[in-house]
This record gives C-alpha cells, sequence and structure tokens, in this order.
C-alpha cells in the first residue's frame, strides 16, 4: 500500500562532488583557517564532496614551509573537528593537497608569485583556472587583495573565480558602499560572495522550507492572523578577549546589522519565484526595502539600548565606553502582508541564556463563546522556531483539560534531534561547498547590504541622546526593553518561560 501521509523529496542538495578548484586562503594564520575552514574543507573531504583534484594554498606573511604549514593546521583540526575519531590516513590524503604561499598583502609582486605558484602545483591543467579566494584578512585589506588579484591577472572573463569576502562588510553604509566600489572595480558583483555564516547553519535554511514546503502556514502569515514577531538572538558571555574589537562596533552593527536582519528577511519575504539565488535574493531586498527610516522622535519609543554592569572593566574596552553591548527595536516592515505589524529584535551578551529564535504570536481569537469559562484570557496561539540549541518547532494553542472545564494552552514540540538524529554539519562546510558549485542563495547581495545599512545607520546616526540602560549579567537584559513591549499589551517569550504561562 502506498503511503500518502508520509514522504520524502530529494532536492539534489549537494550530494554531488565539486569541479576540480584551487582555494587560496589570505590569512592563513589567523584563527578563522585553523578552526573554521581547514575542519570544513577536511569535513567536505571526508564525505567525498570534494573532488579527486584539488588545491588548497595559504596566504600570509609569515615564512613558513608546506610541511609546517600542514601540521599547524593538522592540530587546529584535531582540536576543532566535529568528528569523534581521528582518521590518520585520511588526513595524510588530504593535506597532501595543502600548500603555502608567504607575501605581504599589499605587496604586488607577491600576486605575481602566487600565480606562478598555482601554475605549477600538481592537477593545474585540470584545474584550468576554478579559483576560489578567501578573504580572512582585516577588512581594510579586502580592497587591496582583491586590486592586487584583479592587477594580477587571476580574475578573468570565464567566471571561473570568486571571491569570498568575511564580514564586517563595512562600519556604516558610506564604508559599506566605497567597499563593495573597491571590490566591483577589480571583481564582476556575480563573482563576490559576501559571507554571512548564520545563513549557513541548518536551522537557519529550513526557515524558507518550514515556511514555503507546508501549505497550512502561508495563509496565516500575514496581517490578518499575525499580531506580532519576536526574534531574539541572545549570547551568555560577555566580550571575552574581543573587547578592543567590539568597543568600535557594539550590537547595533556587530550582529543586528547582519545576522537580525536575514531572519527578519526569511520570516517576512514574500514566496520567490523560484529556488534560485537570484529570487530568493530578490525578495529577502524587497523586505528591507519596505522598512522605512528611523525618525529621531521615534527612537525612545521604538529602541532601546543597553550595556551589561561591568563592562567597561573589560580588557581592551574605553573605560568611558558608550558602547551597547545590547539593544532591542520596534520595527514595521510596510507593505500590504506586514503592514501595522510590529517586529521586535533584540540581541545582547551576557544574556540569561544562550539562544536564537524567532516567536510568531497570532491574534487572540474571539472570546466570547468561551468568556464564562476563562473569561478575557483565552491565550494566543504561537509558533517558536528555534534556531539553536535545542533546534526546534513548537506550537502553542488551546484545549480543554480532560475532566474539567477549563482551557489551557498546550504544546506540540518538534525536535530536528529526535526526528533527524544530532548530525548537522557545521555552517562553513555548506557555505565553502555552495561557493564552490557556484551557488550564492546564501551569501549576501550588495543592495542587500545596503539596504541594511540604511536602516542601522537611521539608528545609529540618532540615538547618541538616547539613555544608555544597564542591566545585569545573566538577565534578559534591560527593564527598558521589557516595556517596550509591555506598552501594547504584548511581552517577550523568553526561552526557559513556557507560552501557557506567558503568552499575552
Amino acid at each position: 500500500m502506498t503511503e500518502i501521509y508520509r514522504s520524502t523529496c530529494d532536492l539534489g542538495d549537494g550530494m554531488t562532488v565539486t569541479p576540480p578548484f584551487a582555494m587560496v586562503i589570505f590569512g592563513a594564520s589567523g584563527d578563522l583557517t585553523v578552526r573554521k575552514l581547514m575542519p570544513a574543507l577536511f569535513h567536505l573531504y571526508l564525505e567525498k564532496r570534494l573532488p579527486e583534484i584539488f588545491q588548497i594554498v595559504g596566504f600570509a606573511r609569515r615564512p613558513k614551509t608546506d610541511e609546517q604549514f600542514r601540521a599547524e593546521m593538522k592540530e587546529g583540526v584535531k582540536k576543532f573537528s566535529r568528528s569523534e575519531q581521528w582518521d590518520e590516513k585520511a588526513w595524510a590524503e588530504f593535506e597532501s593537497h595543502v600548500f603555502y604561499s608567504v607575501g605581504e598583502f599589499p605587496d604586488a609582486s607577491a600576486y605575481e608569485r602566487l600565480q606562478q605558484r598555482l601554475l605549477m602545483l600538481p592537477g593545474s591543467r585540470e584545474v584550468e583556472g576554478h579559483y576560489l579566494f578567501y578573504l580572512a584578512t582585516a577588512p581594510e585589506y579586502f580592497g587591496v587583495v582583491a586590486h592586487h588579484l584583479h592587477g594580477a591577472g587571476l580574475f578573468s572573463e570565464s567566471k571561473r573565480q570568486k571571491l569570498i569576502v568575511e564580514k564586517p562588510f563595512g562600519i556604516d553604509g558610506e564604508t559599506a558602499e566605497k567597499l563593495t566600489q573597491e571590490l566591483q572595480a577589480a571583481v564582476a558583483e556575480s563573482l563576490l560572495y559576501r559571507i554571512d555564516h548564520y545563513l549557513g547553519k541548518e536551522t537557519v535554511q529550513n526557515l524558507l522550507y518550514f515556511r514555503f514546503a507546508n501549505s497550512i502556514y502561508e495563509p496565516l502569515w500575514n496581517r490578518r492572523y499575525i499580531d506580532h514577531v519576536q526574534i531574539t538572538v541572545a549570547e551568555s558571555e560577555g566580550v571575552g578577549s574581543r573587547g578592543g574589537y567590539f568597543d568600535k562596533s557594539g550590537s547595533l552593527r556587530d550582529m543586528f546589522q547582519n545576522h537580525m536582519m536575514q531572519l527578519l528577511a526569511l520570516t517576512a519575504m514574500e514566496p520567490p519565484a523560484s529556488l534560485d539565488a537570484e529570487s530568493l535574493r530578490n525578495e529577502k531586498v524587497k523586505v528591507l526595502c519596505s522598512i522605512p527610516d528611523f525618525q529621531k522622535e521615534q527612537l525612545s519609543e521604538r529602541v532601546v539600548r543597553g550595556q551589561y554592569d561591568g563592562y567597561r572593566n573589560e580588557e581592551r574596552v574605553d573605560p568611558k565606553s558608550m558602547t551597547e553591548t545590547y539593544v532591542a527595536v520596534k520595527l514595521f516592515v510596510d507593505n500590504w502582508r506586514w503592514s501595522e505589524v510590529p517586529f521586535y529584535l533584540r540581541t545582547g551578551k551576557f544574556l540569561k541564556h544562550r539562544t536564537s529564535e524567532i516567536v510568531v504570536v497570532f491574534r487572540r481569537p474571539p472570546s466570547v463563546l468561551f468568556q464564562a469559562k476563562c473569561g478575557l484570557h483565552l491565550m494566543r496561539n504561537t509558533l517558536r522556531i528555534r534556531l539553536q540549541p535545542d533546534e526546534g518547532i513548537h506550537l502553542c494553542f488551546n484545549a480543554k483539560t480532560p475532566g474539567r472545564g477549563r482551557i489551557e494552552s498546550v504544546d506540540m514540540d518538534f525536535k530536528y534531534a529526535l526526528e533527524f538524529g544530532s548530525y548537522s554539519p557545521e555552517a562553513y562546510e555548506r557555505l565553502l561547498y555552495d561557493a564552490l558549485v557556484g551557488d550564492s542563495t546564501l551569501f549576501t547581495r550588495a543592495d542587500e547590504v545596503k539596504e541594511a545599512w540604511r536602516i542601522v545607520d537611521s539608528i545609529q546616526n540618532q540615538w547618541q541622546d538616547q539613555p544608555m540602560h544597564t542591566y545585569a549579567r545573566g538577565s534578559w537584559g534591560p527593564e527598558a526593553a521589557d516595556q517596550l513591549m509591555t506598552c501594547e499589551g504584548n511581552r517577550w517569550l523568553t526561552e526557559e518561560a513556557s507560552t501557557r504561562s506567558t503568552a499575552p
């Protein structure tokens, strides 16, 4: 008998092997290479996603041999790999594809030497100029490296070369636009892959499939049925050793401008015409374009910034710092689907729990029918999409208590770990693979970066007179952020509190 209510659909998502390639990592002596990039490449190799012919070249200023570089990478991969068991034989095979090239980023001759090295490596004929250049460098070198790669003839019109750029993409709209111009002067926009590792997370990708592969949600996904949306990205630790960097950035630019804007766009976007990269990215940009600039008189009612107790005593932090470690924002997407539906976004450090989630709160149902039993307290339905940790989807609905004439809220829970097992590939594995096969779906386009900065700049450039609220470490942030919600009869649905007791 054919089972019609449970099925699988093979989307062909990355089961093929990439074509032969050479990947050059600029800034290969940094933490990103050893903690994320090399482990991701090694796992792609273990899973037979890489071809027989490939080359990985580390580029940095410190002189070292291929053997020294391989030894450093081996120790890093053993330490940071997600594999429970180390495969010595597999590493020996993998490291035979790993090389090193020394050079200073501003030195044009170093890129000429790199070009010659790439042509001399084994398998270069099969690679045929299929190069992936990864900028794991400080942002001030992005334009420099792109300029010299172009000058050395390492980018051609064949579109077989790609340039991956790590965030931050500028520190405001002006610097982001300048960076875009510098990069596009050397590399076509279609060959630029701006990486936000958040989009590589399996649960973030599943948000698209949850929305558009299920017919029961899309008819309700609008202002007629949804009261408001909450998006939380909370970190349980402080700035740690990143105080020098973070104090020049802050939560608004470090987390809100990229990760949270991505989650907002994926939640609010219209169904794309297809799953190709440009269709998806077009719809994300439309969402951001529909968010009006913040006016100065709106900030006190829609924006809260905070700083955790003791932040100014952290290492490499200005003792008089006015950098926010927490930000909460209420904004609106002014289009036909979402008009007048508030989106509440918050992110911060040293909060009670580490969590990333989206909570969709539906409008309260008419309660006249049940008013005699539950008064005016019939709970709203909520849909909680947990991105990390304990990834899953939870639907809260009202039900009658057995044997009693009372209504209570109950949950239907789905957890990825229980249904599919605990395995989940690292974000960089998916993103590197997509870049190698030329799929830019999960990478950020220039116009998307521009619109995200427009929104953030309209806050950043006007909030100097706004108060800096303090909050205790291990709390859910300043009380003012709660007032942002309660003024409209809402409240934050925190991770540890069940929707039964907190749904307004």
